[in-house]
């Protein structure tokens, strides 16, 4: 009997000591769920980005992350659904990408850390409610642009230019503040704009050409509808010689003339370095909402020439890149 009992005791001692040594893997494993509004280069490389910062930190996707991502496609009920089913999974962080994907998740939960990226006005949108630590759930990154840079970049490219159009969806809070910010800003400058509502995605091109013989230059801002259909909008603006500017940098890839704007990959480092934090433990309401500072001009004189302008020397050399 004793010894029957000593080797119970040292069958249990074994098995305390393996569970002692099992518990710190399950400790470090972590789950991380990204929604996106819309597939996109921008974010995408947002997404992207992410998930580069998550494994410079040492969370590897499979080993001790699980990491799941899904795209509402363009559809806010499908975003609400995708909110939903996260938030019942209860992840150590969801991260919600571009404005509509946030409201969806932020409107979820109130106790799953949310960390958003690639909002412009996250105070407008209503996910936190200042700039400031919110004491709440969510924190995360804003795309927000000073206008008044992109107005100086239309006067360089377009001087003469009196009425600026702009496509865009009414049901996106982001393009919304952009359009009532320009109604402000553009008279100082001896502009006027004159808009062109697209609410779906199938919308843009017929939203750009209603725009031909009454705007001297289309600008766009990072509507995701507008993103997502860009190349209707650079058909208009070739056709009918309006030259496009933008404000998100992959669009002048696709044919927009130039845009100044955020590098949305390092947005995305920039929103998971904030995930890591989480992950390690901080409260999203600690932590302030960010911005990026770091503004990049591309250019694209190929379709400078195919929308009638040409582009200033000195401002193609101050480009970061030139598509050529």
């Amino acid at each position: 009997m004793l010894i029957g009992k000593k080797r119970i005791l040292t069958l249990g001692a074994v098995a305390l000591a393996l569970a002692s040594q099992a518990y710190p893997v399950m400790a470090q494993q972590k789950s991380v769920a990204v929604t996106a509004i819309v597939e996109h280069p921008a974010l995408d490389a947002v997404r992207d980005g992410v998930l580069d910062a998550l494994k410079q930190a040492g969370y590897e996707p499979g080993k001790n992350l699980k990491w799941q991502y899904q795209s509402a496609q363009g559809n806010t009920g499908t975003a609400a659904q995708i909110a939903r089913k996260f938030v019942g999974e209860r992840p150590d962080a969801i991260v919600a990408i571009a404005t509509p994907s946030a409201q969806s998740v932020v409107a979820a939960t109130k106790n799953v850390p949310v960390v958003f990226s690639a909002v412009t006005d996250p105070v407008a949108a209503q996910l936190v409610p200042s700039m400031e630590a919110s004491g709440t759930n969510v924190t995360g990154v804003s795309d927000l642009l000073a206008l008044d840079k992109q107005i100086e970049l239309i006067k360089k490219i377009v001087p003469e230019a009196k009425r600026v159009g702009m496509v865009y969806n009414p049901g996106e809070a982001n393009s919304v503040v952009v359009v009532k910010q320009l109604q402000e800003l553009l008279p100082k400058s001896g502009m006027t704009l004159v808009e062109a509502a697209a609410p779906r995605t199938v919308d843009v091109g017929s939203a750009a050409r209603s725009l031909i013989g009454k705007v001297d230059v289309i600008y766009t801002n990072t509507d995701n509808n507008v993103v997502s259909a860009y190349e209707s909008l650079v058909k208009v603006g070739n056709d009918a010689k309006i030259p496009l500017i933008a404000s998100d940098t992959d669009s002048v890839k696709r044919g927009a003339i130039a845009a100044l704007g955020v590098n949305y990959r390092d947005l995305g480092v920039q929103t998971g370095k904030i995930v890591v934090r989480v992950l390690k433990g901080e409260k999203p309401g600690d932590i302030p909402t960010e911005t990026s500072s770091k503004l990049q001009l591309y250019v694209n004189p190929g379709s400078a020439a195919k929308q009638g302008v040409t582009l200033p020397e000195a401002l193609v050399k101050s480009a970061a890149e030139v598509i050529k």
